[in-house]
């Protein structure tokens, strides 16, 4: 069997329609991207279907103005027995230098179902150099974090 797919890039060009009323491409627009991303890389990890389970930790450094070659690297550093935690950093630039500067960058974490809508089993992976572990531990930081996060946000759902 083939190795799953660990990383994707999408690319997209900002349009018009993506623009908020500053003149700059809107998060939204930003944020479907993202997702498409998470998707397409969680989907090639786990050879199923995913849903988002979360999105956090989404930090917008600088704006992406219409025109703007888009690139959006998603990637798997983490795997849970049915979850994936793809790190996610949005570039754009110019098409015609190709000078990208980041614009964004968050973790999104996806989780594979079945036809039913039930979780399911996927490959784990496994770092394989110091980079990975380094992901792989920052991966599991954020989930403590989000714990905590988690806990304190129940006042506005009770």
């Amino acid at each position: 069997m083939d190795k799953p797919q660990r990383e994707i890039t999408l690319r997209f060009l900002a349009e018009p329609l993506d623009v908020n009323f500053g003149g700059k491409v809107h998060g939204g627009a930003v944020m479907k991207w993202i997702d498409l991303a998470a998707y397409a890389c969680a989907a090639g990890w786990s050879g199923r279907y995913c849903v988002t389970a979360y999105a956090g930790g989404i930090r917008f450094v600088s704006p992406i103005h219409v025109g703007s070659l888009v690139e959006v690297k998603a990637k798997v550093i983490y795997t849970g027995k049915s979850s994936m935690h793809i790190a996610l950093e949005v570039n754009a630039c110019d098409p015609k230098s190709l000078n990208r500067r980041l614009t964004t960058h968050c973790i999104v974490v996806m989780v594979a179902v079945d036809e039913h809508g039930q979780a399911v089993r996927i490959p784990e992976w496994i770092p394989e150099n110091e980079e990975d572990s380094r992901e792989h531990q920052t991966a599991q930081k954020l989930m403590e974090m989000r714990k905590k996060i988690g806990e304190e946000m129940q006042i506005f759902v009770e």
